[in-house]
């Protein structure tokens, strides 16, 4: 079986975890599941080890300050990626929706907020599976182009709106924008991305190379790598500029 097999049945059984996690109406908030991690997703992932771990932290430790504060008005679904914090889903009140992102910007690592949360009634039941029906036809499509690295975006939706965050630079990510635009069911697509130059790009990915041990078992020697104590992949990214709504994702509208 090849690889790109592999990771479309691994990205069909993560969809299915979701939709079964999500569709109880007696769950008001969801985790964006950076533990849940793919085939081969670790490796490939453009993240340092330190921010996969800090992302899969924030998530848990936001989920559990939401639920202290959720009343019967709130559905919200936190996503992390390199300690930048997506709010999608719905709250009673613009109060609700302030209070939200004020207690996730406490959280431990947390370095933004971008709070997309609507005021108003939540999403059905219909609405729900819709949604993970287009994030996994939008991860499929991404896997399927020959031209992108389909691991460098994180798919979220919500009525209908596609949510995609990652590291990569512009060309991938007007790449991905224009599949993911061409998906039937998504109204919008909302990239929340870090944009990094191909230099910056082939920078992360070296680091993130084996490096072979210096000496290996010599004499006074350990042969261990060194721990690395970088936190954040360097060097630092520039996100895509913000539109006048604010929020620090640009909107792209399917034409």
């Amino acid at each position: 079986m090849t690889t790109r097999s592999t990771q479309r049945i691994a990205m069909a059984l993560a969809a299915g975890a979701v939709l079964v996690a999500g569709l109880s109406a007696c769950v008001p908030l969801v985790v964006g599941g950076a533990a849940a991690v793919g085939v081969g997703m670790v490796a490939t992932d453009r993240r340092s080890s330190g921010a996969q771990v800090d992302d899969q932290g924030i998530e848990l430790r936001g989920g559990a300050r939401i639920r202290e504060i959720a009343n019967d008005n709130m559905y919200v679904s936190i996503t992390s990626f390199n300690r930048q914090v997506l709010l999608t889903g719905s709250v009673g009140t613009e109060a609700d929706r302030i209070k939200v992102e004020e207690v996730i910007r406490r959280v431990d690592n947390v370095r933004s907020v971008v709070n997309e949360l609507t005021v108003g009634p939540p999403a059905s039941f219909q609405d729900r599976s819709n949604d993970t029906f287009i994030s996994g036809k939008v991860k499929a499509s991404l896997l399927d182009a020959k031209d992108i690295f389909a691991n460098s975006f994180k798919v979220v939706t919500e009525r209908g709106t596609v949510y995609m965050m990652g590291i990569a630079t512009r060309r991938e990510t007007d790449r991905a924008t224009d599949i993911a635009r061409g998906v039937s069911g998504v109204t919008k697509v909302v990239r929340v991305v870090e944009i990094v130059s191909e230099q910056d790009l082939a920078n992360i990915q070296s680091q993130q190379q084996p490096q072979p041990s210096q000496g290996g078992a010599t004499q006074g020697g350990t042969g261990a790598a060194p721990a690395s104590t970088s936190r954040v992949p360097l060097p630092p990214m520039e996100p895509l500029p913000s539109t006048p709504s604010g929020g620090g994702a640009t909107t792209s509208p399917v034409r």
